[in-house]
């Protein structure tokens, strides 16, 4: 039995190593973006840490328990360990219990003394097409399972993952677009405000007729973005239900703010390399490549001869009674070599099947890469000039508001018309609606980023 646990620790499979990532040595499109080495990665990071805001936070913890991508995932996780477990068996011999009574009726003229009915009883334990595997193929198949639930498990965390940002980007764009409609709701106020003004103005022949309607069109525009708006939010409350697999919490604040997301800015990048060992995908495409290589090793097993054993020990009786009796004992052993000599060129194909599967995978894992590097270079990239593209929206929402300020005080006193107003209210509202734009891009953007880089996992 030790000569057949160390032939048997014997494998075809083709030595693996990890592929040489086909990607740059450092991020591209930005200078900023290599990150402290020392300090904690991303992936590291827990996402309490980093969605911060309570009501961010319960609506994770609710599309963790209930979404339903996110129960797929862990069961096929469990489905993957059964596959695994079962070819494992595999590698040892099934022993079963048996208990066999035998009833045969002969003819008469046959039999020679003088019956017709005999009975046999036996009972035993044995063991049945128990495959020595001298090359490897059991094991090459189970490392093959091991890895798939290996990939499964990794696949799970990135469901995980990508659960908890889209739960996090729905949020923001809920609260995007009721920030949007409050903007809209004020500047609505404004112009109803500024109608009646311009009403009374053309009723006492001071404003024309083409004042008059320049206002209600921009009171009718800000009535027909407010009901979008409206039907907006709403869409997005049933996309973030739909994420969350339960009903949106009745207590969820409305009037929260997109000012009050508070998101880790400075995450550590670190080198492209380092995605190899933290990104679940990444990480589930190799293992199914590691699952191919594996599978070349069981075609390869196929060309050599196996061997199977099938045996039993007991005891037999024509008596029921003499089972247990003095010289009932019995067994019986019956080892099979089977040689494959003509299979029609199946093991060839299914060897060379086995190969291109892997040259799949491995296209396949180098395409991962590549796109985690390009989510990561694009992510940086974005981190560092939407901070800029903020303080300049910031600024000429500073300036719009005071030249809507003025050209309104020109207006009244006379000065100017009512097209100078409107003209400037419009570049207000634009510069309002572009800068809650902004807003959501940035914090989206750290979202994303934060998932590039494999962090959400964690708790």
């Amino acid at each position: 039995m030790a000569a057949f646990t160390v032939i048997g620790a014997c494998t075809l499979e083709p030595h693996y190593e990890r592929p040489i990532p086909p990607v740059a040595d450092r991020w591209s499109g930005s200078d900023k973006n290599s990150g402290d080495e020392l300090a904690t990665q991303a992936s590291e990071i827990g996402w309490r840490a980093f969605f911060t805001d309570p009501e961010m936070q319960r609506l994770i913890e609710i599309s963790l328990a209930n979404n339903r991508d996110a129960r797929i995932a862990a069961i096929n996780v469990a489905a993957a360990r059964a596959l695994y477990q079962i070819q494992r068996a595999e590698l040892f011999p099934t022993i079963d219990a048996t208990a066999v009574q035998d009833v045969q009726r002969v003819p008469l003229s046959e039999s020679r003394t003088g019956r017709t009915i005999s009975r046999i009883y036996s009972l035993g334990v044995g063991f049945t097409s128990f495959e020595l595997d001298f090359f490897g193929r059991i094991r090459s198949l189970n490392h093959q399972k091991l890895q798939q639930y290996l990939g499964l498990v990794e696949t799970q965390r990135s469901a995980v993952i990508t659960l908890i940002s889209e739960v996090a980007n729905a949020y923001l764009l809920l609260l995007a677009d009721q920030e949007l409609m409050h903007v809209t709701q004020v500047t609505l106020d404004s112009q109803k405000a500024s109608y009646e003004l311009t009403l009374l103005s053309y009723n006492e022949d001071q404003s024309t007729a083409l004042d008059l309607r320049q206002a209600e069109i921009s009171v009718h525009t800000a009535q027909a973005n407010l009901a979008s708006y409206q039907r907006q939010i709403g869409k997005d409350r049933n996309a973030l239900g739909l994420l969350l697999g339960a009903p949106i919490p009745e207590d969820l604040t409305k009037d929260g703010s997109i000012d009050s997301q508070q998101l880790l800015e400075d995450l550590p990048a670190g080198v492209p390399s380092e995605l190899l060992t933290r990104r679940p995908d990444v990480l589930a495409a190799e293992h199914e490549l590691a699952a191919a290589n594996a599978n070349i090793g069981a075609a390869r097993a196929a060309f050599f001869p196996s061997i199977t054993l099938t045996g039993s020990y007991g005891t037999s009786s024509t008596q029921l009674s003499g089972l247990f009796g003095s010289g009932s004992s019995a067994w019986n052993f019956f080892p099979q070599i089977t040689l494959p000599i003509f299979t029609g060129g199946a093991n060839t194909a299914n060897l060379e099947y086995a190969k291109e599967e892997r040259n799949l995978y491995l296209a396949t894992y180098e395409k991962t890469i590549q796109t985690a590097y390009q989510e990561v270079s694009n992510a940086l990239l974005s981190r560092d000039t939407l901070l800029d593209q903020l303080k300049a929206q910031v600024a000429l929402e500073v300036a719009s508001r005071d030249a809507y300020r003025l050209s309104n005080m020109r207006f009244q006193g006379g000065i100017d018309n009512y097209f100078a107003v409107l003209d400037s209210q419009r570049t207000l509202y634009a510069a309002q609606q572009g800068l809650v734009i902004v807003k959501l891009s940035r914090l989206q953007n750290l979202v994303t980023l934060y998932k590039a880089l494999g962090g959400g996992w964690n708790e």
